[in-house]
């Protein structure tokens, strides 16, 4: 330990199981007071509980957390908000039709004898939103706000409880590169104050950029803490999978074919706005842009998930008409949808349900629920989908196994055009790995993919051009020779085109 820091947090032994799970195994740990201490590891290492253990959604079956030195009962979340201990999830707990105020103080509103004090209310949020470098008007509500200002309004509420330790669970998978510049200095402003910032992210050049330490974490177990000083790259990946990993993005050399999807001039009403571009078969091409750009807004216009104003789309040179996901279907193509829980997956079905729910095996009207087994276990094991049964929900299985199942639904679809909607989001370093993997061998198969990310590693590694979207437009396009994270961001920013003005 430091010897000029103090444990905010100290675990002792602490164990936690659920029914046929050891979800965290005989931990130690202390957390330090003014540091960010990441926790790194794949899905299902423990990380998750670990977080829901400290904030009090869970309770331990043994051993001891103790903060500011002395041991805590377990009372429930808002026991360890008034501990000290705040949460910020990557799906944010906020009252979108509150005030940013109303937010902030819900539960502790200031006031007394039973009278609100609205007045006192605005002028402490003006003070907490100044602190997280938040200039917005208190009484705006939260709905109105960017996804990076709601985060902001967090963290805030953390500091309105006097937070010692703020737990942030994957804070940047929402956020544009620029954005994650803002939070950071913001995070570097809490532990500068003292406070210990948990942090959990798959991101590993985020775990250098801002961890002072990092535990690993791996079957529940706490693998090594080490200063993040004390570690590079490859040894922090060895740690985390318990194996060497060769290439997190494994680009093939793919033959490229004729183009198998076109898309002229589609228009989405506010939106997107005149976009086009071809795909060949083996070619894996890149969408880019900030968030709101129009890329997920021109996948799901082009698959019929939302409705297409004026343009075409063609596939293997013949036009096709789709206004709907069966249509898309039927053509050959798939979309693996950005949003896994809400629209990728049925999570209360069986994994042998959610392969074949895009291409039913059907014996005369019926289900042919035998087919549909044989499916199932084919593409687990193709995909190497790690689950004790087909039978268990979805909602079950880790991010990484998630997708995969979502893969295999796609895959069953037999699609030659496959859209790949931010596949990293949310999965450890082996699964993403293994899914950049099964991208590239899609590839060599012969099939046209659109990877659409805001990680620009993956674009940079994967893909053999980039189309960059702004603002509903396509903003212009890089050849792999040209691919740089600057040329990027200035096309993806218009800085491009205010330094030809």
């Amino acid at each position: 330990m430091s010897a000029d820091r103090t444990p905010v947090v100290r675990l002792s032994g602490v164990t936690k199981r659920f029914p046929g799970v050891l979800a965290v195994d005989n931990v130690d740990l202390e957390i330090l007071s003014g540091q960010v201490h990441v926790v790194a590891g794949e899905n299902g290492a423990g990380k998750s509980t670990l977080m829901k253990l400290l904030s009090q959604v869970e309770r331990p079956d043994e051993g001891t957390v103790e903060i500011g030195g002395e041991p805590v009962a377990f009372h429930g979340p808002g026991h360890a908000q008034r501990l000290g201990v705040a949460m910020v999830y990557q799906e944010f707990a906020l009252a979108p039709h509150l005030t940013v105020a109303e937010n902030l103080f819900l539960g502790r509103e200031p006031g007394r004898f039973g009278t609100l004090n609205r007045g006192e209310e605005r002028r402490r949020a003006r003070e907490l939103l100044e602190s997280v470098r938040l200039d917005v008007d208190p009484t705006r509500r939260v709905a109105s706000l960017s996804v990076a200002a709601q985060q902001r309004v967090e963290i805030a509420k953390a500091l309105a409880i006097d937070a010692r330790l703020v737990i942030m669970d994957e804070p940047t998978a929402v956020l544009p590169e620029r954005d994650i510049d803002d939070l950071f200095e913001v995070i570097r402003e809490l532990t500068g104050r003292g406070i210990a910032v948990l942090y959990i992210s798959h991101r590993l050049d985020e775990i250098f950029r801002i961890g002072d330490r990092v535990t690993v974490m791996r079957d529940g177990a706490v693998v090594k803490t080490l200063p993040v000083s004390e570690l590079d790259h490859d040894q922090l990946v060895r740690l985390m999978v318990g194996r060497e990993i060769a290439n997190l993005y494994p680009k093939p050399e793919a033959e490229l074919g004729e183009v198998r999807l076109a898309i002229r001039d589609v228009t989405r009403a506010g939106v997107v706005d005149g976009c086009s571009l071809e795909v060949r078969g083996g070619e894996i091409v890149g969408l880019a842009g900030l968030v709101g750009a129009g890329r997920t807004e021109l996948a799901r216009a082009v698959f019929g998930a939302d409705r297409l104003d004026s343009g075409t789309v063609e596939l293997d040179g013949e036009a096709v008409r789709i206004d709907s996901p069966a249509a898309a279907i039927d053509a050959g193509l798939g979309y693996l949808t950005e949003d896994r829980k809400g629209n990728g997956l049925a999570l209360e079905l069986a994994i042998e349900h959610n392969i074949t729910l895009a291409n039913l095996p059907t014996r005369g009207p019926l289900l042919d629920l035998g087919r549909e087994h044989e499916i199932a276990a084919h593409r687990r094991d193709q995909l190497d989908i790690r689950t004790p049964s087909l039978r268990r929900r979805v909602e079950a299985l880790s991010g990484g196994n998630q997708q995969k199942v979502m893969v295999a639904k796609w895959l069953e679809t037999r699609g030659r055009v496959l859209f790949f909607d931010e596949p990293g989001r949310g999965i450890d370093v082996g699964a993403k790995a293994e899914m950049f993997e099964l991208i590239g061998e899609l590839a060599t198969e012969g099939r046209a993919i659109v990877l659409i990310s805001s990680y620009l590693p993956e674009l940079l590694n994967m893909c053999d051009r980039i189309l960059v979207m702004r603002d509903g437009r396509m903003a212009g396009e890089l050849a792999r020779d040209d691919f740089s994270e600057e040329r990027l961001m200035a096309l993806a920013t218009g800085a491009k085109e205010a330094h030809e003005r």
